[in-house]
């Protein structure tokens, strides 16, 4: 029983002759093998790779040489990617191109992973970038990574082996990104150190224009570009840089700046002229007047050119004596010639304030000087406002008639509403202020105040029209045309009568004579009364026609006086 047991396998026995009735017991599925070609049948070659049965791989996965026909032969060795070890056919399914791709990303992981950059080929076109062969491995080129500058023609570099830089790797997703312009961008930026190393500040140097932009230029200075922006282009207002400069232009520029971080040139052509600002101030001092030419309009005023490369602001302020709150659009053109009063100039901020009202004369002077206080002018009705009128005046100046200055006997508001925009209206110079540039006019000076002087006094006697009837009396107008006075007769004063106080029996337009009881200048108001004034009448028939005690009846007395009153009106 004993040499039973001795004779039976022990389990590494067992899996001793398993692995070799299989073949070599180090192969795993998934992994790159070597092996050794042991035949060539037509389009396939037979790869025995130690195991009990052989694989098939297509001959052009091996290549081929110049004359097409493949270049492998029985006994060579080769590395194969064993994807299964048996299949139904009971063959070893095996990958020469799997197998490329394998040593392929092993070796460009290494490569990656030190920052090198690797050799490869752009192979295909795929949707946003190009496919690119890593020598066995395929990576993705995006389009924005294929150069500096976007190219439109990727023809010239299909197919052509070329450095690339890896930015990502994903073994497990099989993807790979690389980058073209990373490489060039790297070889540029080695270049431009080393041109700029050559460069010094306030060198003077050919280029050649490359590139026109809205606010500059590029110029090439021999593998360097530098920026000419449009302000360093000339002393004068330049628009645009097409208005000096062209591409394909050669021209002399002066190195302004270098920026050893960013290697940034700035260049400038102005720098090698003679600046226009030195001894301006000098040459124009405040006051004078001179010509020049609009060469921009902006919201707050307007750029007058003095001389190519000096250039004066007229502020909006300045622009007109009597356009306020106008943009200066509207008052001038550009390349529209004026004349302009130096105000200010300050040479270190290269400032020069103008002054375009200033070259002509000041209207509300010119007016004082037509037309001096007291003297009468004529102007149209510009507008009415709560204030007052504004009357338009000669030179585009208004003047002003204040509510008060409008009649002497009617209220403000009222004799206002007489008065509409584009009436042509006369009115007295009242006072003209120049510095504040106000003219002050009055329309009721053009007559004398009726309440001045004696025109009216207690107890004369006037004729007065009815201009309204109420229940508390009449009002009335009287005196001179062109200074009527309003006043107002109470009820108790229309009559002596008690029975012949009453208001209704006037009408509008009817004539009375009344006398003036009480004149009060200050407040300026007249009294009235018809009462008042009959017996006034009344005592001086008695006086003069006789007492009650001659024996004549008052009947008798006040129709005499009516009899001679009569008579003398005829």
């Amino acid at each position: 029983m004993a040499d039973d047991l001795s004779m039976t396998p022990s389990r590494a026995d067992f899996e001793a002759l398993l692995n070799e009735s299989m073949g070599r017991g180090d192969l795993a599925e998934g992994s790159v093998v070597q092996g050794r070609v042991s035949g060539v049948e037509k389009d396939f070659a037979i790869i025995d790779v130690g195991l009990k049965t052989e694989g098939r791989i297509l001959l052009k996965e091996f290549g081929v040489d110049e004359s097409g026909k493949p270049t492998l032969k029985v006994g060579d060795t080769v590395e194969v990617y064993l994807e299964r070890i048996e299949n139904a056919l009971g063959e070893a399914v095996i990958s020469r191109d799997k197998a490329r791709r394998e040593e392929a990303w092993t070796r460009l992981e290494a490569v990656f992973g030190r920052g090198e950059p690797v050799m490869g080929s752009i192979v295909g076109r795929v949707k946003g970038g190009f496919t690119v062969d890593l020598g066995g491995a395929s990576a993705f080129l995006p389009g924005s990574q294929v150069d500096i500058r976007p190219v439109r023609d990727v023809g010239p570099l299909m197919g052509r082996e070329q450095p690339f830089a890896i930015l990502k790797m994903d073994r497990p997703r099989g993807n790979i990104v690389v980058s073209r312009r990373a490489i060039l961008e790297e070889a540029r930026a080695e270049q431009r150190t080393e041109l700029v190393s050559q460069l010094q500040e306030g060198e003077v140097r050919e280029g050649v224009v490359k590139n026109i932009t809205d606010y500059g230029a590029f110029v090439d200075l021999g593998g360097i570009d530098g920026l000419l922006h449009v302000t360093d282009m000339s002393w004068k207002r330049v628009s645009h840089p097409s208005q000096v400069l062209a591409v394909g232009d050669t021209v002399k520029v002066q190195i302004v700046k270098i920026n050893p971080d960013t290697q940034r040139i700035s260049l400038g052509m102005k720098q090698l002229q003679s600046d226009p600002w030195d001894g301006v101030e000098a040459k124009y001092p405040s006051g004078a007047k001179l010509s020049g030419r609009i060469t921009n309009i902006t919201d707050y005023g307007a750029f007058v050119e003095l001389e190519p490369g000096v250039e004066g602001l007229v502020h909006v302020s300045e622009m007109s004596w009597t356009k306020k709150n106008v943009h200066p659009g509207k008052i001038v053109s550009t390349s529209q010639e004026v004349e302009v009063v130096v105000l200010d100039v300050d040479s270190a901020k290269r400032r020069v304030s103008l002054g375009l009202k200033q070259a002509l004369r000041n209207p509300w002077e010119q007016f004082i000087d037509e037309h001096p206080i007291g003297s009468t002018v004529e102007g149209e009705v510009k507008n009415a406002t709560e204030f007052g009128l504004f009357i338009g005046l000669d030179n585009d100046i208004d003047g002003m008639v204040h509510l008060s200055d409008l009649d002497w006997s009617s209220p403000g508001e009222e004799a206002l509403a007489r008065y509409a925009k584009g009436d042509l209206v006369k009115a007295k110079v009242l006072d003209v202020d120049v510095e504040k540039e106000r003219i002050s006019l009055g329309i009721k000076q053009l007559s004398g105040d009726p309440m001045s002087g004696e025109s009216f006094r207690k107890g004369q006697v006037v004729t007065a029209t009815v201009l309204e009837v109420t229940s508390g009396g009449i009002e009335v107008r009287f005196g001179e045309d062109d200074a009527p006075v309003q006043a107002f007769i109470r009820k108790s004063d229309l009559s002596r009568d008690r029975s012949e106080q009453r208001p209704e029996r006037f009408a509008v337009g009817d004539r009375l004579d009344a006398m003036v009881t009480n004149v009060d200048k200050a407040a300026r108001r007249v009294s009235l009364s018809v009462k008042a004034l009959e017996m006034a009448e009344d005592k001086e028939a008695i006086e003069k026609f006789g007492s009650s005690d001659s024996g004549a009846s008052l009947g008798d007395i006040l129709g005499a006086a009516l009899r001679e009153k009569a008579s003398t009106k005829e």
